[in-house]
């Protein structure tokens, strides 16, 4: 079966557009002002700019892009790894079937609640529930999680979206969890190269089926799941490539389904316990330094404007807040990746049940206030998703930018309850600071659009939850 990525047409792309012309790199970024999504020449073409200039220019617009489509709201949310079992032995991953350095454990439903009773106290509102790949978490298993997640109650907090990272799965099994309100499936490529995806990815095991992995989202769309996300590990091969095929993937589920992905996730590889492959970066011909990542972030937001661009805690909290301007609409915050860690784990780590290292360790709340710092309204807004604002119809809207009338107002009043709720005292007054002077900037647009987000505003401040257009 012939698939989408397409290695010779990649490599030819890249080789044909190395030193391109300054002019041709400009006219690119004045299409990617426009919203509009770039074809795979164009992509390839700002992947190969090296000069100082461009690139700063490339930088630049990329924030100004995601500004147009989204404003200057940063989206939170939070992982919550449920097991770690694995039938697979990715060379790459703590969770690899043969890593005995690893403790194994699935989380009950009673150590779940806890879990997100955790995370709810400290003010999260959407989770992406995190599974290892293994029989024991199929869909029916998955779906419990899910209406735990849901039914879980904490004070005035609750969690209001929730998404899925898991293996592959058949159309009647995503239908279920259709059925039970998921938010985004997400699944990772890990890579689009084909004889890397073999070597790090051992016969016999049922990751090693590229094809089924590649066309994992597809199912999911059939059964009725139309938010998806994609992503690659940067660090398995050339991160040219790995560019290329995020952007061949995205246009492959325009073309089918209409709706491009609704995230890119951009994960460089980090060590894990007794795994040797991404043990020291000095040894990985494939790592991607800190200048070459930027331009991985600037790239896929210039690429493909509409999709939420997702950075993890996986990296630095230095490197994190340089990239954000770059075109970053989504981060975690205040993230455990270890089996019960939000429980366990006060200093972040748990190494014998993480599946990587952590780089950015920070409370929920102090990334909060690094946001405001920058000028960003935190956001934990799930009204779009429970409106029916998903799909093609969140397409419709973010393509040409109009999804921001909805963004701004509802991060403002998400924000708020954080401010009230959950903020340190100094995390509240640079909250609210950043609420007024988005105010004031909304009221020069739209003078009925502020008076109506203040009236929310004061039903919020008078007790009222969960208050959203």
């Amino acid at each position: 079966m012939r698939d989408f990525i397409d290695e010779e047409r990649i490599a030819s792309l890249l080789e044909g557009t190395v030193d391109p012309d300054p002019q041709k790199i400009r006219d690119i970024l004045a299409k990617s002002r426009s919203k509009e999504r770039l074809e795979p020449e164009e992509t390839a073409a700002l992947l190969q700019v090296e000069d100082p200039e461009l690139l700063a220019e490339m930088y630049q617009t990329a924030g100004e892009v995601k500004n147009a489509v989204y404003g200057n709201r940063i989206v939170f949310f939070a992982p919550l790894y449920v097991g770690n079992k694995c039938i697979n032995n990715c060379i790459y991953c703590g969770f690899r079937r043969t890593n005995e350095a690893v403790q194994r454990h699935t989380l009950s439903l009673d150590e779940l609640e806890a879990e997100v009773r955790t995370l709810i106290n400290q003010g999260q509102k959407r989770l992406i529930l995190v599974f290892g790949e293994h029989p024991a978490y199929n869909a029916d298993f998955i779906c419990e999680c899910i209406e735990k997640a849901y039914s879980t109650k904490e004070g005035r907090g609750e969690i209001r979206r929730v998404n899925i990272n898991a293996a592959p799965m058949e159309v009647d099994e995503y239908k279920k969890l259709h059925e039970t309100g998921i938010g985004t499936f997400q699944i990772f490529q890990e890579t689009y190269h084909r004889k890397t995806y073999a070597a790090v990815h051992p016969a016999g095991d049922k990751k090693s089926d590229f094809q089924w992995r590649l066309y994992g989202l597809d199912r999911a769309m059939e059964a009725g799941i139309d938010d998806v996300g994609i992503g690659a590990l940067f660090g398995l091969y050339d991160w040219k490539f790995e560019v290329m095929g995020l952007i061949f993937h995205s246009i492959h589920l325009e073309e089918r389904f209409g709706v491009g992905p609704h995230t890119i996730s951009v994960p460089r590889i980090e060590p894990a316990i007794n795994t040797p492959f991404a043990s020291a970066r000095e040894k990985n011909r494939y790592y991607v330094p800190d200048e070459d990542f930027k331009k991985v972030v600037a790239v896929i937001r210039l690429s493909v404007p509409y999709t939420g661009l997702i950075l993890t805690a996986r990296e630095p909290a230095a490197i994190r807040r340089e990239l954000i301007p770059l075109g970053v609409s989504q981060i975690d915050a205040g993230s455990r990746i270890g089996i019960g860690g939000y429980q366990k784990s006060a200093d972040g780590y748990l190494p014998e049940k993480e599946q990587f290292q952590l780089g950015d360790i920070r409370s929920l709340d102090e990334v909060i206030a690094e946001m405001c710092e920058m000028g960003y309204i935190p956001s934990f807004c799930t009204a779009d998703y429970r409106c029916g604002r998903t799909g093609e119809d969140f397409m419709a809207l973010a393509r040409p930018g109009l999804i921001q009338k909805f963004c701004i107002p509802n991060a403002i009043l998400t924000f708020k309850e954080y401010l009230l709720d959950y903020a340190s005292e100094k995390t509240r007054a640079a909250g609210e600071e950043v609420i007024k002077k988005t105010l004031a900037e909304m009221g020069k647009d739209n003078p009925l659009r502020r008076k109506m987000v203040e009236e929310k505003l004061r039903e919020i401040e008078a007790g009222k939850r969960d208050v959203y257009v």
